[in-house]
């Protein structure tokens, strides 16, 4: 059979099977390597949700002298800038992001959140 004895509709069946085929392979690879934008938000997410970071909470601070720190023994006192009753701020990796109060459970201390810095709050503290 020859490319004459064809009929053209069927190339032209042919043609647009192919395209259909090729157009649905195309549609499945950009529906897996994309998604909606919500989805992807929850997508980047999840990838950082086991990242650890170091959450600090601090009670006070000063600036002593070398020679006052080697003097330092078992039973000394260092006074700190924070005040009793003070809310301790609390830190992760250096960046304020709350406020609290210590609380003790079952023999071990703990911080109750009182005030949780907004981002925009962060932002600006930033830009100081």
């Amino acid at each position: 059979m020859s490319n004459q004895d064809e009929n053209p509709d069927d190339w032209a069946a042919a043609m647009a099977e192919q395209a259909g085929a090729a157009q649905s392979a195309t549609e499945k690879l950009l529906e897996k390597f994309s998604s909606t934008p919500s989805a992807t938000t929850t997508n980047d997410i999840e990838m950082v949700l086991d990242i650890p970071v170091l959450l600090t909470v601090e009670l006070g601070r000063t600036r002593i002298p070398i020679k006052n720190i080697l003097q330092l023994a078992q039973g000394s006192v260092v006074e700190l800038d924070g005040m009793a009753g003070e809310p301790m701020d609390v830190l992760v990796n250096g960046c304020l992001i709350a406020q609290g109060e210590v609380v003790v459970v079952n023999d071990k201390f703990g911080i109750r959140l009182t005030d949780i810095i907004t981002p925009s709050e962060r932002v600006r503290k930033l830009n100081r």
